[in-house]
């Protein structure tokens, strides 16, 4: 018996001994009296959860688990999962057991294991996300399609943004995709930002001219780390594909299909100019992103507060804590994620 339940019987045996019921000594205590009935008795000295063994009344016998084993191994089933193993035996006429008494089984025997001669599924771990602190240090970049209005034939747009900031860094439109054509574009990036060996990272999906020789090689001169999306993951890339949604669904997007090059050159130079330069991106506590790429991002957000401050104390009552939370969350200075 154990010195706290010993403690118990003898608290409330001396409660009893002074008149109490036993009912409310036992509540006290917070024991019920049942329990403290089945504890005083002779033969129940022990704690009989301790020494509990149950077994269950359908428990297989050692022949029945040695025939489930024999069954997998034998050469019709050897390279069978027990979740086909069963149907087939019933095909047959025949069963043995459970779908699940057979992974039992065999998992207690440790032949549960990759059955076939192919090799097992390798399981892949999600790699550790980039994360970008300030200005060029993260890139993504993308090729989007613009239509012609030759049916099959379309110009190809080459868009890279920083992520940190979401301004638009550098873009061109071609008439191919070509790796050497994205090399020159990042090559012109890297001059005119100024990049230092190692600065940046620049992150896409695992297209050809994104893993070509000559792009690879041209970011290898300036020292920019490539990154590429695992493949078969369609979202390892979102700010990229994000930016192209927000520009294919501009109203101004013509809804004919462009008319030339020249014509391509000039609706997305207007495009740029006003993402980069008049949007109020909902990601970046609605600054534009130039704002944020250089900086002035920080003076324009603290002269806000200090309006909403002021407001505050001219009007406390109408700046509840919930009030004061939505109007933050309105006016973009709610706390977003890189």
């Amino acid at each position: 018996m154990s010195d706290e339940r010993k403690e118990m019987i003898e608290l409330i045996e001396q409660a009893r001994a002074s008149g109490a019921r036993q009912s409310q000594a036992c509540e006290a205590v917070g024991l019920s009296a049942k329990t403290f009935q089945r504890w005083i008795k002779p033969d129940n000295v022990q704690d009989g959860r301790l020494d509990a063994k149950h077994e269950p009344k359908n428990k297989l016998t050692e022949i029945e688990r040695r025939r489930i084993i024999n069954v997998a191994n034998e050469p019709d089933y050897a390279d069978l999962p027990p979740s086909k193993i069963v149907p087939l035996l019933a095909d047959e006429g025949r069963y043995i057991a459970s779908e699940t008494t057979f992974y039992r089984v065999l998992k207690a025997e440790n032949p549960l294991q990759h059955r076939q001669k192919s090799k097992p599924v390798r399981q892949v771990k999600k790699p550790r996300a980039l994360t970008a602190t300030a200005a060029n240090q993260i890139y993504s970049w993308d090729i989007t399609y613009l239509p012609t209005q030759v049916l099959g034939l379309f110009f190809y747009l080459y868009l890279v943004m920083d992520i940190y900031s979401r301004k638009i860094v550098g873009w061109q439109i071609y008439e191919m995709e070509s790796s050497a054509l994205a090399a020159d574009l990042m090559t012109d990036i890297c001059q005119r930002e100024g990049i230092k060996c190692n600065q940046v990272t620049l992150h896409s999906d695992n297209g050809s001219p994104m893993k070509g020789a000559t792009m690879l090689a041209t970011l290898q001169e300036p020292g920019v780390i490539p990154s590429f999306s695992r493949p078969s993951v369609s979202n390892d890339n979102p700010y990229s594909e994000f930016l192209f949604r927000t520009l294919k669904y501009r109203p101004e997007y013509p809804e004919k299909a462009f008319e030339n090059l020249l014509a391509a050159l000039t609706w997305v130079q207007g495009f740029v100019n006003w993402y980069n330069y008049e949007h109020l991106h909902s990601a970046i506590k609605f600054v534009t992103p130039a704002q944020r790429h250089t900086g002035e991002d920080k003076e324009i957000l603290a002269g806000r507060k200090q309006i909403y401050q002021q407001a505050k104390l001219k009007h406390p009552e109408r700046w509840t804590s919930d009030t004061y939370i939505r109007a933050l969350i309105a006016w973009g200075l709610r706390m977003v994620s890189i």
